[in-house]
């Protein structure tokens, strides 16, 4: 890091609500955020905000042909500018990845396509990945670079990375990240059902009693997999320097990729986390940091792997580590800065959210918390926030 950088706001939609008010508050309680769509568990929004999404779509003829990724990056970037007090004079660039990009879309003129022959005119336009920080910056009337991608789900640590690295080179002052997904539909669920990763548990069945909770995220002790998707975006602001009203400060990034051993795990130790940790930590001795907000998906090897890289760097002290994938589910291209956003909180209220079906001794107090996300193919990313 050359110099820190401020997040001077932060915003988001997901099943926790969209204000940081009401997410705070679902934090605070044990309770999970899943319902059961066709037969399997997911995490979505509750229903004003859904409502929210609707008016949005409805509020331009241009925005009823988006995929509901676009409209959530549009809807969580309005409040993170407007958060941050931006102006669209500000000329401040955009980064915004997902994972899968327009599923419903997708999948939606792929079908017409199958019993047509023929695709719909806007396919093409509507269902590329680069065209969510397009409509973004036409929706906020930018000026500023715009940047779309996919790492997985590493990709809003990948977009932090991005805007860090474009105003540590000077070409830019200012930068809004993130990532947004919405991978509610069923060709995407079964995907990670066809890997035997997704949880098996249902509302109906013995284990969806209050004391369980079907997504294990982080617990070693899990017998099978457990993930469940979630959707979501969530959008930081990034300013050069220290800011009076910063949220918290970026004083260190760490990134790596391991060889392949598998399409979609890590090493039996994930080097890529030991290799994004290190880096991230730099100087810091390990022992300060105070909280790790894990990447943790809730699949047995995944999980395994992340606590073992942590295991080895942190060998004197384990910091209290938790993750929010128990409660909201596997975003996967937003779910890092929704972690983000989760440890800011922790930062602006000194309070530990652990997780409730594992034994964690909280800090006695928070000034330095990781943050790790990884997809498919070890790409790992590591950001170091502090109070």
């Amino acid at each position: 890091m050359n110099q820190p950088i401020s997040i001077t706001a932060i915003s988001s939609i997901s099943p926790l609500g969209k204000t940081t008010k009401s997410i705070w508050n679902t934090y605070l309680n044990d309770s999970h955020c899943f319902t059961e769509k066709d037969d399997v568990l997911v995490a979505t929004f509750p229903k004003e905000l859904k409502a929210d999404i609707e008016q949005l779509r409805q509020s331009n003829i241009k925005y009823k042909s988006l995929d509901n990724s676009v409209l959530y990056a549009m809807f969580a970037s309005r409040q993170a500018i407007k958060n941050a007090g931006w102006k669209p004079t500000d000329n401040f660039g955009i980064n915004i990845g997902s994972s899968r990009g327009a599923t419903a879309l997708f999948e939606t003129y792929h079908e017409e396509f199958l019993r047509n022959k023929k695709a719909e005119i806007l396919t093409s336009p509507t269902t590329t990945l680069g065209n969510i920080s397009s409509w973004v910056a036409h929706d906020l009337l930018t000026q500023g670079p715009e940047i779309s991608h996919s790492i997985t789900c590493s990709t809003a640590l990948h977009a932090m990375l991005n805007g860090i690295a474009w105003i540590n080179s000077g070409m830019c002052d200012k930068f809004l990240v993130g990532g947004s997904e919405a991978p509610l539909t069923a060709f995407t669920i079964a995907q990670m059902q066809a890997l035997k990763i997704y949880s098996r548990a249902n509302c109906h069945s013995e284990r969806s009693e209050k004391s369980h909770f079907p997504n294990q995220a982080l617990n070693p002790n899990k017998t099978e997999n457990t993930m469940i998707l979630g959707e979501g975006a969530a959008m930081a602001c990034l300013e050069s320097g220290v800011h009076k009203n910063a949220l918290a400060k970026i004083i260190g990034v760490g990134y790596a990729t391991e060889i392949l051993e598998h399409n979609a795990s890590l090493s039996t130790n994930a080097m890529c986390f030991q290799r994004s940790m290190t880096m991230a930590l730099g100087d810091l001795n390990p022992n300060e940091i105070d909280v790790i907000v894990t990447h943790t998906p809730g699949t047995i090897k995944g999980d395994q792997a992340e606590i073992n890289a942590i295991s080895t760097i942190f060998c004197n002290k384990i910091p209290s580590l938790t993750t929010n994938k128990w409660k909201i589910g596997h975003s996967l291209g937003a779910s890092g800065l929704l972690s983000i956003e989760m440890a800011v909180l922790m930062l602006q209220h000194q309070k530990f959210i652990s997780v409730p079906y594992l034994k964690t001794e909280a800090p006695k107090h928070i000034k330095h918390i990781l943050v790790n996300a990884v997809g498919f193919g070890g790409n790992a990313v590591s950001i170091l926030l502090s109070k």
